[in-house]
């Protein structure tokens, strides 16, 4: 026998207080002479036994009423024997811990993974104080999705004895949050396929989690699991382990901004840091490390409550081949944001195709000089020279860009081989001249909008000199092709004189929801410059010459800076295969005919960033579909730089690296609260609680409750001793009866 409020057994000391009205009686009485009563006290005398007797009866029974109504408030609880008896049943507990990294969030000297792993231990402590049969089930999130292993739960259906508390214990003290980002589906989903709904046996399901609103926002999928298990009869018990959302402050994106990366050319990286708090964070300094050698830190001024802030920076390496960059911000209430890594691969120069439709390849001269200006000046750009039929037979994807010069005609294959280029993320840049044939553009290339060029076309046309008023030839806006000469007089600008363009029909625009925009005018307000988005990829194309023919532009240096910064704009986004999100698996595939199927991974750990010998695993790598290898290895459990060490097959050892990072949402430590969730969850019955309030109910543990008996019972002495204490008592005769 056990009860759900042991405290309150303290109240049976109230069974003393009938005893004590009965003493307080006897002592009100007097003996006082009187002669006619003599008779009466002699009959009194004869039947003393059976009257005290019956008084006797009558405190025990105002006893156990008082007794009864203390047992009813602390609610007793049969054992197994009674249990079943009474139709009492086994009870099953699934405690479901979320441990995804936001549960690290600490505050005063506790963290939401510390309160969960108490609560936890208070469960497990008060079941293993009960004498009936229960069993206790612990499944961590980061472990939900990975039943193909077979053991995915801590403790699976384990037996709660007397001991278990303290092995329930030992496990918990060995329990970190991971770094992974896991919403409460999978673990939910678990619970819900291990509860046999065919047993008679009582189920109760404990969801310990941090419940942050980004794991909330689109909630169908964990609230028709949750339905699921409350039409199974399931108790559900919501759990939840913060006192309140924290600020934090994370580094959300580390990665090359879109240009030209290669060896021995500088290229800018950009770093993001949100800050997720509700108050702003000024003089935010960022740390900043290339190939774990520290350089100069960078300052955010400034981030507003709820906002991000971008900046850029300049990144050098000499060599070719991967290279990391990381990011580190100062410890707040969760560290593991406040780091991030980046794994670059430079080439050693970046190919880009100049398709001059000169003889002399005029303008491809002039071009490739501003690309490659040789000397102490290194770009990392290679051009490469060549005339239209190149583009007839030959493959376009080695090339970061390509440029059509004056090109007056090109051949069916040829625009047909730009277009795919252009629609899976290539760039392509065009000038016109002397060369350019209105007729083919419109017809093949602009095709009433549907092709790659970017407006019709009419003729050569020449930019009358304004002898009025004397403005700059060219009127750029704020893009990243002219961001640098926008917004002030620029005088390099103002030296760019324009004698002839290809104009465009009078009454041309793009319209509002074109993808096609103006970026630089003329004087007269005719496009210069105009751009467009083709499939994947861009196109920018300027109405007149590359080559100071119809124009000065070419011998002015404005002209260098706008083609490097048109070659950024228009080269292909950053591949970001090697930057992965922690909790994926390592995938790598292989060609046979020049690697051994051995791999070795060096995997970092939960507190150093780099590669280890001491987390090192070997792989084989199996065929694949394709005829080539695949090796494969378990996910990723922290952030970091991997290394996967490939034999050639003349063994050689090649390196690759990988950069894993954290899931940057998780570190939203914004939470649902306790009216959103109830409407989210409304039709469902289940309980809520803070950690620190929550104890395990009578409805929680295994038996029966009595409680409902002792309301039987109770009625039962209450009727008993009303009929006693009227048996008891003296009642005159009724004066109707008198004969």
């Amino acid at each position: 026998m056990s009860f759900a409020n042991p405290l309150l057994l303290w109240g049976l000391g109230l069974v003393a207080v009938p005893v004590l009205i009965h003493l307080i009686n006897l002592l009100r009485h007097r003996r006082v002479p009187w002669a006619a009563m003599e008779f009466l006290l002699e009959s009194q005398r004869r039947n003393s036994t059976w009257i005290k007797l019956k008084q006797l009866f009558l405190l025990l029974m105002r006893m156990a009423a008082v007794a009864g109504v203390v047992l009813l408030v602390a609610q007793p609880i049969g054992c197994n024997q009674l249990g079943r008896f009474l139709g009492g049943r086994k009870t099953q507990h699934i405690v479901l811990l979320d441990d995804s990294f936001s549960m690290a969030d600490r505050w005063a000297n506790t963290s939401a993974f510390d309160e969960a792993k108490k609560v936890i231990q208070r469960i497990g402590d008060e079941l293993s104080r009960q004498p009936m049969a229960q069993t206790f089930t612990l499944l961590r999130f980061s472990r939900a999705g990975r039943a193909a292993d077979g053991t995915p739960a801590d403790f699976y259906e384990e037996r709660v004895t007397s001991d278990f508390g303290q092995r329930l214990s030992d496990r918990l003290a060995s329990m970190r949050p991971s770094q992974r980002a896991v919403s409460p589906d999978a673990a939910l989903r678990a619970a819900d396929g291990w509860i046999d709904k065919e047993k008679d046996e009582d189920r109760v399901v404990y969801l310990v989690s941090d419940f942050r609103n980004h794991d909330w926002q689109e909630a169908d999928p964990l609230v028709k699991t949750l339905s699921r298990l409350d039409s199974a009869g399931v108790q559900l018990r919501l759990i939840n382990c913060v006192d309140a959302a924290h600020a934090n402050l994370a580094i959300t994106a580390l990665e090359p901004v879109r240009g030209t990366r290669a060896a021995g050319a500088p290229f800018y990286m950009a770093v993001t840091v949100s800050n997720f708090g509700s108050d702003p964070m000024d003089s935010v300094p960022v740390v900043l490390e290339e190939d774990a050698q520290p350089r100069p830190a960078l300052t955010i001024d400034h981030i507003g409550p709820g906002d991000s802030e971008t900046r850029r920076f300049s990144v050098y390496f000499k060599t070719a081949g991967e290279h990391t960059v990381a990011a580190a911000i100062s410890s707040d209430p969760l560290a593991v944001d406040n780091v991030r890594f980046s794994v670059i691969d430079l080439p050693a120069s970046v190919p880009v195709l100049l398709v001059d439709g000169d003889r002399d390849f005029t303008n491809a001269r002039y071009l490739a000089a501003a690309l490659a200006p040789g000397g102490a000046v290194k770009t990392g750009i290679d051009p490469q020279i060549e005339p239209p039929s190149y583009l007839n037979n030959k493959p376009l994807d080695k090339f970061q860009a390509v440029y059509l010069l004056d090109v007056g005609h090109l051949d069916r294959p040829a625009i047909e081989s730009l277009e795919r280029y252009v629609t899976q993320s290539g760039g392509l840049g065009v000038f016109l001249g002397e060369n350019c044939r209105p007729a083919f553009y419109n017809e093949k290339l602009y095709r009433d909008g549907a092709g790659l060029f970017p407006l019709p076309l009419l003729g050569k046309t020449q930019l009358l000199v304004d002898r009025l008023e004397k403005g700059a030839d060219m009127e750029v806006s704020d893009h990243p092709i002219f961001r640098v000469f926008a917004g002030e007089r620029n005088s390099y600008l103002n030296a760019v004189l324009i004698d002839w363009y290809v104009s465009a029909p009078r009454r041309w625009s793009p319209g509002p929801k074109s993808s096609t925009h103006v970026l630089a005018r003329l004087r007269n307000q005719a496009p210069l410059c105009v751009e467009k988005k083709f499939g994947e990829g861009r196109v920018v194309a300027f109405t007149t010459t590359a080559a100071p023919v119809w124009n000065n532009w070419g011998r002015n240096p404005s002209f260098v800076v706008a083609m490097l910064e048109m070659q950024s704009y228009l080269a292909p986004p950053p591949a970001l295969d090697a930057n992965r999100i922690v909790g994926t698996p390592i995938e790598l595939e292989l060609d046979p005919a020049r690697y051994q199927p051995e791999v070795r991974l060096l995997a970092p750990s939960e507190h150093d960033a780099t590669p280890g010998e001491g987390n090192a695993v070997v792989a084989g790598a199996t065929s694949s579909d394709d005829g080539g290898l695949r090796a494969t290895f378990p996910e990723a459990q922290a952030g970091g730089v991997y290394e996967l060490q490939l034999t050639t097959t003349d063994n050689k050892i090649e390196l690759r690296r990988l950069a894993f990072n954290v899931e940057a949402a998780e570190g939203n430590l914004a939470t649902v609260g306790a009216d959103e969730l109830r409407t989210k969850l409304e039709g469902i019955s289940y309980e809520y609680r803070q950690a620190e309030e929550f104890r395990v109910g009578v409805q929680d543990l295994a038996g029966t409750n009595l409680s409902q008996w002792m309301i039987f019972l109770l009625a039962l002495i209450l009727i008993g001793e009303q009929a006693l204490a009227y048996s008891a008592s003296y009642h005159p005769a009724v004066e109707g009866a008198r004969s």
